[in-house]
């Protein structure tokens, strides 16, 4: 008897997964551009902003996750692009700074990651869009650059993750100055590039995204020459697509997504029609219902980066 019970906490322990820890917002611009990282942890959600911040106050930077481990905050505005990738250790939130950052200084990026793998950062522009995927080695942060890259150059799309399968970039601003509504899913571990059959449900750029691995990945808000509130979700891993019945609390665009897997997924901060807003909405995974909470960002603000520790 005591083998069998052994045998079964053995086997517990063994798919026990580690609960979620925290969501942060990093950067933006209040009126100037800040160093700002503010915290979320779960599950009460309650906001407390990290003693050290970016290495340099700066907007419209790329976020992404290697879970437990640390967020990556890539490139952005400081008012010139930068390269700078700055890495903040869980559960420490101490900050270092890569020695190799991204292949070129550029802003308006989109991350997405495979965790315990890679962290990547798509497009973006540097004086024009562009359309290098660069790829950050979590067990060393060396950076590579994926030989095919998105399908066009573009700014002001959004990444989302479906750890250990694949990362989307949806959405964004193309070469025309026009918004696009296609997506594209780099296949885990080749980083095969294919293009989804069916794009946002419209075109729009400068949204933000999160994900509920392996169930679906949303991308919330943004602007089509107005600001929607739309959220589009797609579903893992058939990859189509519904539109949530509830949107955003409000139109925005230059907000900025993080994520409790299996909980929930938040959309904070960004610009609406009366200007920037330190609003965090809440999207319920178990029936994609929206609250807002009730401590939003310590400022109003946009342009933000997001990464978590989930």
């Amino acid at each position: 008897m005591s083998f069998v019970l052994l045998g079964i906490l053995n086997s517990q322990a063994a798919g026990a997964v580690a609960a979620a820890v925290a969501g942060y917002v990093a950067g933006g611009e209040e009126g100037s551009d800040v160093t700002t990282v503010d915290k979320f942890a779960f599950p009460d959600e309650t906001r407390t902003t990290l003693a050290t911040g970016l290495s340099s106050a700066r907007r419209a930077l790329a976020g992404f996750s290697n879970s437990s481990v640390a967020g990556y905050a890539a490139g952005g505005r400081t008012p010139l692009d930068v390269a700078t990738v700055d890495k903040f250790a869980f559960p420490s939130d101490s900050r270092t700074t890569l020695g190799t950052g991204l292949s070129s200084a550029r802003d308006f990026s989109a991350g997405f990651y495979n965790t315990a793998v890679a962290g990547y950062a798509a497009g973006g522009q540097a004086g024009a869009p562009v359309s290098t995927v660069d790829k950050f080695d979590f067990s060393d942060d060396t950076r590579t650059t994926l030989g095919t890259g998105l399908l066009s150059a573009r700014w002001g799309s959004v990444g989302l993750s479906n750890p250990l399968v694949a990362g989307y970039v949806a959405g964004g601003v193309n070469s025309s100055s026009n918004n696009i509504s296609s997506v594209e899913k780099f296949a885990f571990p080749g980083d095969t590039r294919s293009l989804l059959a069916t794009g946002l449900s419209n075109a729009r750029s400068e949204g933000e995204a999160f994900s509920n691995n392996a169930v679906a990945g949303y991308v919330a808000g943004g602007t089509t020459g107005s600001l929607v509130s739309t959220v589009d979700k797609f579903a893992f891993p058939s990859d189509t697509r519904t539109t949530l019945g509830t949107g955003l609390s409000a139109g925005r665009r230059n907000l900025a997504g993080f994520s409790n897997p299996s909980v929930a997924g938040y959309a904070a901060g960004g610009e609406s029609s009366g200007g920037k807003v330190d609003t965090v909405d809440k999207f319920d995974f178990s029936d994609d219902t929206r609250t807002t909470l009730g401590t939003g960002l310590s400022a109003n603000r946009r342009q933000m980066g997001a990464f978590q520790d989930a």
